[in-house]
């Protein structure tokens, strides 16, 4: 008999947190909240599934009849497409009683963008994280629906992501920055306003500090990365 899917935030995250990934648990509930609240039948795009700790957050939060189309090459060149990441995030979902929820898609996120013509109602981008592979991740955007929700991993923590944010959203007429938990961005569709706009601007001296942490880590200068209030041995996300 298939376990059934987990039926609360709490459930799901005790089942998501020993899976590898970089997702803390305070940006699980976002997943899960935003997830939620997509209307029966509506579709969440993932960007980036690697082992699934977020695919498995975003399945477990989905109402009656919404799916998760997961989207990820699995290259085997790439240390986070390594041979066997597949396979895990296959079993990992169907341990957790949800591959009837989830639609993965081994392909670009661009070739699958290509054939797309499905209203989305949210899209998490967790993808390669270089400027010219985020920038178009972002343009799922496109097919989100008004008031929709796009998600950005590791936004503010990365100089390719954060500046593909940034091109995106001080010139978009359809995107506006709703605020972060972490590293992790939440976007809406919709006009921005001025304040929206300086809103991104303002997260600047934080992203600078994150990029510093990140060279203070390679360097093994733990001491100074300490003191600029990191307390963990990975990236700041």
């Amino acid at each position: 008999m298939q376990p059934r899917g987990p039926s609360s935030f709490a459930e799901a995250y005790a089942l998501a947190e020993p899976i590898p990934g970089w997702l803390t648990e305070d940006q699980a509930r976002r997943l899960y909240d935003d997830a939620a609240a997509v209307p029966p039948g509506g579709t969440v795009v993932e960007i980036g599934s690697h082992h699934g700790r977020s695919a498995l957050m975003i399945a477990s939060a989905l109402p009656e009849g919404a799916r998760l189309v997961a989207v990820d090459p699995f290259p085997e060149d790439w240390r986070y497409g390594a041979a066997g990441t597949e396979a895990r995030f296959r079993e990992n979902l169907a341990d957790a009683g949800l591959t009837a929820v989830v639609d993965l898609r081994v392909a670009t996120s661009s070739e699958v963008r290509a054939g797309w013509d499905r209203p989305v109602h949210v899209v998490y981008v967790d993808g390669k994280h270089d400027y010219w592979t985020c920038r178009d991740d972002l343009r799922w955007s496109r097919h989100v629906v008004p008031g929709g929700t796009v998600l950005v991993h590791d936004a503010f923590s990365s100089l390719g992501v954060t500046t593909a944010l940034l091109r995106e959203l001080l010139v978009s007429r359809s995107l506006r920055y709703r605020g972060r938990v972490g590293s992790l961005a939440r976007l809406e569709v919709g006009p921005p306003s001025v304040p929206d706009r300086l809103r991104v601007l303002a997260e600047l001296p934080w992203w600078l500090r994150n990029l510093v942490v990140k060279v203070c880590l390679r360097l093994h200068l733990g001491l100074l990365a300490r003191a600029l209030g990191h307390h963990d041995q990975a990236d700041p996300y």
